[in-house]
C-alpha cells in the first residue's frame, strides 16, 4: 500500500506527469527532456529523481549519459503505465511535448543512419560470404520454439536487428552492447518500429550484471567470434536463464577466411561444434542438436542449449 501511495504522490504534479508520458514513448536523457519541457536542468533532474525513487521511472547509465524510461520491473510499473494511459491524448501540453520529442527522434535517426552508411560496406562484405540473413533469422525464430517468450535477451545487440526480429514474439526484450554508436542505432530502430516493450543497455558480455533466472531466451548472434574467452561469455549468458530457458548461439563453422581476422577483428575463424558444446556443458547447460545453414563460403550454425529445470547456476 505504501509503495502505491508513494507512486501516486510522485506523479501528482503536472511536470512529473508530462515526464512520465514522455518516457513512455522513448528513452530520454536529462538534456533531451530539458529541451522538450523548456525547464531548467536542475528542476527536471529533481523531478526525475522523485519519479525514480517512487519506482515509476527507471534510470540506466550509458557512458557519460543517463537514460530514463517508464519502469517495467518495479512494484509500481503497472501504476506507471496506468497513469500514462489516463493522460488525455488531446492535452495541449502533451501534444507540444510529443511534437518536440518527434524532432529529437528524427535527429537520432539521422545520426544512426549516417553511422550505418559509414560502416555499411564493412558489414555487407561479410554478409556476402554466407546465405541471406533473412534465412538465418527465420531459422533462429524456429529454433526459439512456438511457446510464449516472456523475457528475451540479445547479447551484443549491435544495430538491434535481432531484437527487432523477436519483438513481435516477446513480452519484454533487452539488448546489450558495448558500443555507444551501435546502441544509438538500435534505439532509433526500436523507436521507429514502435517496440516500446524492448530496450537497449550498455553492457559487457563478460560481465552482464544482470539478475540470475531473469530470461526465458538468450541469443548471442554473430558475436562470439570477437570474444577472447567465448566460454566466459556463454557462462555469463547461462546464469541469466530461468530453469527451462534456452540459449541460442549463431556463428560460423570453422573456415579459412583470414581477412576477417586481419580486416574485421574476428578473434576466431569460426568454431568446431564440439567447442561450443563443451563451453555450454561447462556452463551447466544441456546441449541440443545444432542447426546447420550452409551457403556461400561460410557455413552458419545455430547452437542450442537449455538450462535444466533442476540445475542451480
Amino acid at each position: 500500500m505504501e509503495s502505491l501511495l508513494q507512486g501516486l504522490r510522485a506523479a501528482a504534479e503536472p511536470t512529473r506527469l508530462r515526464l512520465l508520458a514522455l518516457c513512455a514513448h522513448a528513452e530520454l536523457t536529462v538534456t533531451e527532456l530539458t529541451q522538450i519541457l523548456g525547464q531548467s536542468q536542475p528542476r527536471v533532474s529533481r523531478h526525475l529523481k522523485l519519479l525514480c525513487e517512487a519506482g515509476l521511472l527507471e534510470r540506466h547509465r550509458e557512458g557519460t549519459w543517463a537514460y530514463y524510461r517508464l519502469a517495467d520491473s518495479s512494484e509500481c510499473a503497472h501504476l506507471a503505465r496506468t497513469l500514462v494511459d489516463l493522460v488525455p491524448v488531446c492535452d495541449d501540453a502533451l501534444s507540444r511535448d510529443l511534437g518536440r520529442l518527434g524532432a529529437i527522434k528524427q535527429t537520432r535517426a539521422a545520426a544512426a543512419a549516417e553511422y550505418f552508411r559509414a560502416n555499411a560496406d564493412r558489414w555487407d562484405e561479410i554478409r556476402s560470404l554466407y546465405l541471406p540473413e533473412a534465412e538465418v533469422e527465420a531459422a533462429l525464430l524456429r529454433a526459439a520454439g512456438d511457446g510464449p517468450i516472456k523475457d528475451f535477451l540479445d547479447i551484443g545487440t549491435g544495430t538491434g536487428r535481432i531484437l527487432d526480429v523477436f519483438a513481435p514474439h516477446v513480452s519484454r526484450g533487452t539488448g546489450l552492447d558495448l558500443s555507444h554508436e551501435m546502441l544509438q542505432m538500435a534505439r532509433a530502430k526500436l523507436e521507429e518500429n514502435g517496440h516500446r516493450h524492448c530496450q537497449v543497455r550498455h553492457g559487457d558480455m563478460y560481465n552482464l550484471q544482470l539478475p540470475s533466472n531473469e530470461f526465458d531466451l538468450v541469443v548471442v548472434h554473430q558475436v562470439l567470434h570477437y570474444a577472447e574467452d567465448p566460454g566466459s561469455v556463454i557462462a555469463e549468458a547461462a546464469q541469466t536463464l530461468r530453469p527451462g530457458g534456452k540459449l541460442l548461439i549463431v556463428d560460423f563453422a570453422t573456415h579459412d577466411q583470414n581477412f576477417l581476422r586481419d580486416e574485421h577483428q574476428h578473434r576466431w575463424l569460426g568454431f568446431e561444434q564440439d567447442q561450443i558444446k563443451s563451453w555450454c556443458t561447462a556452463a551447466q547447460l544441456q546441449n541440443q542438436a545444432p542447426i546447420e545453414l550452409a551457403g556461400g563460403r561460410l557455413t552458419v550454425f545455430i547452437w542450442q542449449a537449455v538450462r535444466k529445470e533442476d540445475t542451480p547456476l
